[in-house]
């Protein structure tokens, strides 16, 4: 096993033949290929809490954004967050944004040298690697779970990597994944980090998803930062438990260390530039949420088990439609391989991820994103499937769904899902053949 590309070109994912295809001007319908309009993170398709809003309404008289990084009092609460969780954290060495991806650019650009990362990942990493032209090697992930490499696939392309000239220094990853919503095993991520650091790269750790597990008291959500707290830099979205998509705010904790120092001043000259600051408001709101009191925790365990009822029966209707996913056990979607129906599929004209996409996509109503938005092959069949959107079309469905003793019995899911059933279904069932004229 080793690098899945053989070719370095600086700006490109330095693997993918379909990542590069997807993404070249002419060769595809425009929205269709890995950045333009590409999918966001899975929403939770609830409303804003309602204690949230009042925070954010009281600061809303405010003129000023944060400072570049983040104000203290935003600073304080993400060094509370981390703390609570066994990082102990001093607000000199934590870092806040405008949002995970100029964030995510900021850290890159605060480190030189090329950049591995898992496959599948995150829709939003490559295109950041490749707006500062630095070279992306995907590395196949475990069997067990994404958003972690195979330690042995790492280790061969890391070799293949310094063979062909190039400087790999960091590692991407992901402890809990999007898109899989799969948590890495503590035995595997040890393993992974290992192989990192003992090759010299420094670990991105990307924990968006930490706080959505679908089983709390079951899964162990194990940081890097924990393992090899000199080498890891953790960062996470906030809108992946906490706070709404629409209000952009990520914080990041960065080693104790004069090199974790270096980096984060360079990652705040970045923000600077980027004028990636948190608005003033939206900090405010943040920083509460980050204190986790007990509305917000109340919101985080009741959407965590609402969206992981509701992945369990999307689960089980991928599979009944004969096509294969790992559980998820975490966040609010889950990455069905529609490889095992691919005749069926091609049969109805669909031959890769990107006809995938618009085929399920129309059928279902909702974005279906496609494996080649994640770093996948594109000739590999497979989605990721988003439970948000299957929770209800206003705000009172939505609100009726996190309250629901039984949310699959709402008649506005049980509908929702009925057609997602059906959708794959379909897929099981020979074409009608055509009537001789």
């Amino acid at each position: 096993m080793g690098a899945t590309g053989t070719k370095r070109t600086a700006g490109t994912a330095g693997t993918a033949g379909a990542t590069d295809a997807a993404g070249t001007a002419g060769a595809v319908h425009e929205g269709r290929g890995p950045v333009r309009y590409g999918p966001l993170a899975p929403d939770a398709g609830l409303p804003a809490l309602p204690e949230l809003v009042a925070v954010l309404a009281d600061a809303a008289g405010g003129t000023s954004p944060e400072p570049p990084g983040g104000g203290p009092v935003l600073r304080e609460a993400a060094c509370g967050y981390w703390s609570r969780r066994g990082l102990p954290t001093h607000p000199q060495e934590a870092a806040a944004a405008a949002g995970p991806q100029p964030l995510l650019l900021a850290l890159l650009a605060a480190h030189g040298g090329d950049i591995l990362m898992p496959r599948p990942h995150p829709a939003s990493w490559a295109p950041q690697a490749r707006l500062l032209g630095r070279p992306v090697f995907q590395v196949p992930t475990p069997a067990e779970c994404g958003g972690i490499p195979d330690p042995y696939a790492f280790l061969e392309t890391v070799r293949r990597v310094r063979a062909e000239g190039g400087t790999p220094r960091l590692l991407l990853l992901s402890i809990a994944d999007d898109p899989t919503g799969t948590v890495a095993p503590p035995e595997l991520l040890r393993e992974a980090c290992e192989a990192a650091v003992g090759e010299g790269l420094h670990i991105i750790s990307d924990e968006t998803w930490r706080d959505t597990l679908h089983r709390p008291y079951g899964t162990v959500p194990l940081s890097p930062a924990e393992m090899w707290p000199e080498d890891v830099t953790v960062f996470f979205d906030l809108a992946g438990a906490f706070t709404p998509a629409s209000w952009p705010a990520a914080v990041a904790r960065f080693p104790a260390t004069s090199g974790g120092a270096v980096r984060r001043a360079r990652t705040l000259d970045h923000l600077t530039a980027l004028g990636a600051l948190v608005a003033g408001p939206v900090a405010a709101a943040a920083a509460y949420a980050l204190d986790e009191p007990a509305a917000v925790t109340g919101r985080i365990a009741a959407a965590a088990a609402l969206h992981a009822r509701v992945a369990g029966a999307v689960h089980h209707a991928v599979l009944t439609a004969g096509a294969l996913a790992r559980p998820p056990q975490a966040g609010r979607h889950l990455y069905a391989d529609l490889g095992p129906v691919r005749r069926a599929l091609a049969a109805r004209g669909v031959g890769d991820s990107m006809e995938l996409e618009e085929f399920l996509g129309e059928r279902l109503g909702m974005p279906v994103p496609g494996g080649h938005r994640f770093g996948d092959e594109l000739g590999a069949l497979r989605v990721r499937l988003a439970t948000g959107p299957l929770l209800g079309s206003t705000r009172e469905e939505r609100m009726e769904s996190l309250t629901a003793v039984e949310p699959l019995e709402l008649p506005h899911v049980a509908e929702a899902l009925s057609i997602l059933t059906a959708a794959l279904t379909e897929l099981r069932e020979p074409l009608e053949p055509l009537e001789p004229r």
